[in-house]
């Protein structure tokens, strides 16, 4: 056996513990703050942009610009919270926390900010990134989400139907979508330049954000074009857009048109008009109004209240003097509510002599229009027809004969005097109309039977081969009746009864004589 010293056991001792102290380092596990690191928020110095950290759903940690936005992480917050602080800039914020996990690193762009900035989310072992900047370089990782942004407005760009073209401080054109170069080709042609302006001096006459009339002309000037042109101020430029207003346009000058004809109808009319707006100002008059009102064209043509144009015909004796002025103002809004529903028509009477028929009608949106007609000379004709027709009353009134005039249809039209007092009856008092059936019954009654009155229907019912005839009835008094029958125009009849000199002693000496024995009609 071999003799061991002391200092060779002391030897093995030292290698054996170095051994076993090395083994415990190396197997030994990490140290707890490499195993609970996490991913720093950007705020110790190198950047200045908002930071949020999220584990889960719920905040962890944030830089110093992020607590000013949403608060401190103790305070509970959300990614939700977080999504509503940000969805006024950030539209497109996802949702959920989770559909960042899915894709890992998303990037979600600014809306309406100068600098243009963006959202990026990022998924970092367990941990959710939002960082919030504006105007940062691109990296590699952010060219595939720009690069669809890129192409989805290019897209939207080309495919409205509304021509959009950017323009610098020169007016030259330098960036169009299709249907700009589309209506470039359809006016100048194919082979066509797109950065001649095909809208010139919008760089310098063009208002910001207000809409600009233009109109262009195509094949040699054959047709005009016109467009609505908006432009927006940019840096080194303007944006510009074009809205096809060809058909507004085409509408107004219908419009123009239409009213030019009605104007000319207008001036042409013998009755005066009066249009007065909603607001019941005086908008639209014809000459004949100044013809009939007197009223001067520079008093209607600033446009007077319906008011001061009913008080200037009331001062210029147009119109009736009203008996109250106090109750003027009154009658005026009720004659105006009148028109309004359409139910308005007088008659005035003038102090000169003059009638006028006046009438209001409602006209659309809330506006009245009044009608003034000079109907004098039929008035007058009227009156002087009445006149005639009481004068040719009272002339047959006064003849002794009773005289009755029947129509085609054998409806009572005429009678005087002598033939009310003769038959007791007054047909004009009758609120049914007066036949020849009711003339031939109430004749019968009062006479000897006799085959005249059947006759008389007969005769008033013929249209031809009409002639005059008579006959002679009896009243049951005995009193003898002179009938004549006579057609006169237009199919009417005329029966007359004159009292004869017969009496009734000498009737009854007659012998063989036949009571009221009628001559026959002629023809019959």
């Amino acid at each position: 056996m071999l003799d061991i010293t002391l200092g060779e056991w002391a030897a093995l001792a030292a290698i054996c513990l170095a051994a076993a102290m090395l083994a415990v380092l190396w197997l030994s596990p990490p140290d707890r703050a490499a195993r609970t690191a996490r991913p720093k928020p950007a705020g110790d110095g190198l950047t200045q942009d908002p930071v949020f950290l999220f584990e889960g759903r719920d905040m962890i940690d944030a830089s110093a610009a992020a607590r000013a936005i949403a608060g401190d992480p103790g305070d509970g917050l959300t990614w939700q919270s977080l999504r509503e602080a940000l969805l006024p800039d950030f539209p497109g914020f996802p949702p959920d926390v989770d559909q960042v996990r899915e894709a890992g690193r998303l990037s979600v762009p600014s809306l309406d900010r100068e600098p243009p900035g963006e959202a990026m989310c990022e998924w970092i072992d367990g941990v959710t990134r939002v960082h919030l900047r504006s105007g940062a370089p691109l990296s590699a990782a952010d060219l595939p989400p720009l690069a669809k942004e890129l192409d989805i407005l290019r897209t939207a760009t080309n495919a409205a139907p509304y021509p959009a073209w950017r323009i610098d401080d020169q007016d030259q054109v330098t960036w169009c979508n299709s249907a700009y170069a589309a209506l470039v080709r359809k006016v100048r042609g194919r082979d066509t330049d797109t950065a001649e302006p095909l809208f010139p001096g919008l760089a310098g006459a063009a208002q910001p954000r207000r809409k600009l009339r233009q109109a262009i002309t195509a094949d040699q000037g054959e047709y005009t074009l016109w467009y609505d042109v908006w432009t927006i101020p940019q840096k080194g430029g303007h944006l510009c857009y074009a809205t096809d207003v060809n058909a507004v346009v085409d509408a107004e000058a219908a419009q123009r048109n239409f009213v030019q004809t009605l104007t000319k109808t207008f001036a042409q009319l013998s009755i005066g008009l009066a249009i007065f707006d909603r607001n019941r100002q005086l908008a639209l008059f014809n000459p004949a109004l100044i013809d009939l009102t007197a009223l001067p064209a520079d008093f209607l043509s600033a446009r007077p209240s319906l008011l001061s144009f009913f008080d200037r015909l009331r001062d210029s004796a147009m119109m009736p003097e009203p008996k109250d002025y106090n109750s003027w103002r009154q009658k005026l809004a009720d004659l105006v509510e009148a028109a309004a529903s359409g139910q308005y028509k007088e008659t005035w009477s003038l102090p000169s002599g003059s009638v006028y028929s006046v009438s209001g009608r409602p006209h659309p949106d809330g506006a009245v229009a009044f009608l003034f007609e000079d109907i004098t000379a039929e008035i007058t004709l009227t009156r002087r027809f009445r006149a005639e027709l009481e004068q040719s009353q009272a002339v047959l009134d006064a003849l002794p004969s009773a005289i009755a005039v029947f129509d085609p249809n054998g409806t009572l039209t005429l009678c005087n005097a002598a033939y009310r007092r003769l038959w007791g009856v007054d047909p004009d008092r009758s609120f049914a109309q007066f036949t020849i059936i009711d003339a031939t019954r109430s004749w019968q009654d009062q006479c000897l039977a006799t085959p005249v009155w059947g006759e008389l229907r007969d005769f008033v019912a013929v249209r031809e081969n009409r002639a005059e005839w008579r006959a002679e009835v009896r009243l049951r008094n005995g009193a003898h009746l002179d009938c004549t029958v006579l057609p006169i125009r237009k199919g009417a009849t005329m029966v007359t009864f004159a009292r004869t000199g017969s009496h009734p002693a000498g009737d009854a000496a007659r012998h063989g004589a036949k009571d009221a024995e009628p001559a026959a009609p002629p023809g019959r």
